[in-house]
């Protein structure tokens, strides 16, 4: 009895033990569960605040971000903006002689090419009362480009003005036949909200024209604003001589290219340029040392291919040097003809522009007469036609530093300047409107792709 009496009690003991573990265990496993609970909350926030997408936060994902800034700063306005004077003014018939007569001078190309610029447009009145004078064409354009400003000024900004008068430079005075500073137009805020115009160099600066209205603005490209009457300077209005009555030979030999005016003189050559005068033609003239360093080669030339290669420093049409600056590209000359191509690429750097042959490569240097339809410039080198010389493909080089100029240096007129230079060939011609229109299909391209990359980083 006594010793069933204590195997029962043990046996109670044991179910009392296991019970207190089994009590013991579900309390920690009770303890444990919120504990691992919590912590996986808290890990999920972290992976959830790792890719940004945590409910109630602004973080957003790197990829989002990127591509939302992309997309705004796509949606900013370009600040190059094309524009042609004679489109707009088309649109203003009051204008249309002011018009006419920038299209026959030529100033309307070299308006659309510049980037900031100011028209004092004439309305049809004022053109009768300019042509009056019975100006010649050359003459006009002078005229006519001191009422183009290289500067902007939009009808805010001429009520603005520091001091209420400025001088502004015009493009008459930008091409270099203004003497002093007849080419400035004198601008004067007066009162009443007036605002008057005058050449600087006539009556000391009178104001004889006034402000009438803003025709049509593009800030800080194109403002082109209606003045009362023409300006008048008599620097502008001084007769000049009609393009056919310019000796081109004897304008050359007085400013440092008598050994290229030698050579067209010499040869059949001089006729072909003198019947090219009136309808427009550009002469790239080689300096005297350059020349006189190329002689060697050059009497090594049939009579033909000496022609030929004269010919090659002429194009048939009148470029300024705005023109070439944005008129990059392939240009004929006046030996191009049949299977022979005799062209070259014009092709600007910053302010210097480059005349590229793929046999040598010249610069402009200096120009000796810009009267439209003739303008000669005079560059660093013979041009090289790879008709007539081996061409050259060595890869183009980075440009070293300037060094400086030692004195007695004439390394523009040396004679070894018509050495073969490294080739950057170009075939890109400057299409200003062609260009507006492809970055805007491009801009757009890039708008998709941005929403499309937002889309997809959700």
């Amino acid at each position: 009895m006594e010793k069933a009496a204590a195997a029962e009690s043990n046996a109670n003991s044991t179910v009392s033990k296991a019970s207190k573990g089994s009590s013991w265990d579900e309390g920690r496993r009770e303890r444990e569960v919120p504990f691992r609970a919590e912590n996986g909350r808290k890990d999920r926030t972290a992976n959830k605040r790792e890719s940004g997408r945590e409910v109630g936060s602004f973080s957003l994902p790197l990829s989002l971000v990127f591509s939302f800034t992309l997309f705004l700063l796509l949606l900013l306005p370009s600040t190059s903006r094309a524009h042609n004077i004679t489109t707009i003014l088309a649109k203003h018939p009051e204008f249309s002689t002011f018009n006419h007569y920038l299209s026959a001078t030529h100033l309307a190309a070299e308006i659309n090419r510049r980037q900031t610029i100011t028209v004092l447009a004439l309305d049809n009145a004022a053109m009768s009362s300019l042509l009056e004078k019975h100006l010649s064409i050359s003459t006009l354009k002078n005229v006519l480009s001191l009422h183009v400003l290289v500067d902007y000024f939009g009808a805010k900004k001429l009520h603005q003005i520091t001091n209420g008068t400025t001088l502004a430079s015009s493009m008459f005075q930008a091409t270099g036949a203004a003497a002093g500073t007849s080419g400035y137009v004198n601008i004067t805020n007066l009162k009443g909200g007036k605002v008057g115009f005058g050449a600087d160099n006539t009556d000391g600066g009178a104001l004889h024209s006034f402000y009438v209205k803003s025709v049509d603005e593009l800030p800080y490209n194109i403002s082109i604003l209606q003045i009362s009457q023409g300006l008048s300077s008599a620097d502008a209005e001084a007769p000049t001589a009609a393009p056919s009555q310019v000796n081109l030979t004897s304008t050359m030999a007085k400013q440092g290219c008598k050994a290229f005016a030698d050579l067209l003189k010499a040869s059949k050559a001089l006729s072909t340029f003198e019947e090219n005068i009136d309808g427009g033609l550009t002469v790239f003239c080689p300096t005297d040392n350059v020349v006189k360093g190329f002689l060697p080669k050059y009497r090594n030339l049939t009579d033909a291919d000496k022609v030929a290669l004269l010919l090659y420093h002429g194009i048939p049409v009148y470029e300024s040097l705005q023109m070439l600056k944005s008129n990059n590209g392939i240009v004929n000359t006046l030996a191009t003809g049949g299977a022979n191509k005799y062209d070259f690429t014009v092709q600007d750097d910053g302010e210097v522009v480059r005349l590229e042959t793929k046999v040598v490569t010249a610069k402009i240097v200096g120009t000796l007469i810009d009267q439209d339809p003739l303008v000669v410039y005079k560059i660093n080198k013979v041009l090289l036609p790879r008709e007539l010389f081996k061409e050259t493909l060595a890869p183009a080089e980075s440009p070293e530093p300037a060094k400086k100029k030692k004195k007695g240096d004439a390394s523009a007129d040396s004679p070894d300047a018509d050495a073969p230079e490294d080739d950057v060939e170009s075939d890109k011609a400057d299409d200003s409107n062609g260009a507006s229109g492809l970055r805007e299909g491009v801009k757009f391209f890039m708008v998709l792709l941005c929403l499309a990359m937002g889309v997809l980083s959700l």
